[in-house]
């Protein structure tokens, strides 16, 4: 099975490479790239510095995997890459990178939303809020 997670931020020049790897595939119309980033939210007067992210990896794969599975099931999708951050990432650095290709520009837009919320609402993925004075939350999910 597939390891969907990468320690720590993932990096600009990561992105970058996964989409120089797609120049070659003359069959895709259109890709669509989703970043989650981390936010510097304040939470009860605490700004947030970071976000540490743990999760059952095994159970997390298998989630993440179905989700793929069925993404290409719904959508006319060429392929398909998730990569999750564990560990602690800074604020302003990605955490989430969803990068789906398809013939054609509007079923990459709707994969891109599906996994991103399937993944927000199956996968038992946490993040520790780590605000600046070192102290911390267990983050709550929302769904917006």
């Amino acid at each position: 099975m597939k390891d969907y997670f990468r320690e720590g931020a993932i990096s600009a020049d990561f992105i970058a490479q996964s989409i120089a790897k797609h120049q070659t595939k003359h069959n895709i119309g259109a890709h669509a790239i989703f970043l989650g980033q981390v936010r510097a939210d304040e939470v009860n007067g605490q700004k947030v510095k970071a976000i540490d992210y743990t999760c059952y990896r095994d159970m997390a794969n298998k989630q993440i995997d179905t989700v793929k599975e069925k993404a290409f099931e719904k959508f006319n999708l060429t392929c398909a890459h998730i990569y999750h951050s564990l560990g602690q990432v800074n604020a302003g650095e990605i955490c989430l990178f969803v990068f789906v290709s398809s013939g054609h520009r509007k079923e990459s837009f709707k994969a891109s939303e599906y996994i991103v919320e399937e993944i927000k609402k199956l996968a038992p993925i946490f993040g520790k809020e780590i605000f600046e004075d070192e102290t911390h939350q267990w983050k709550e999910n929302k769904f917006d």
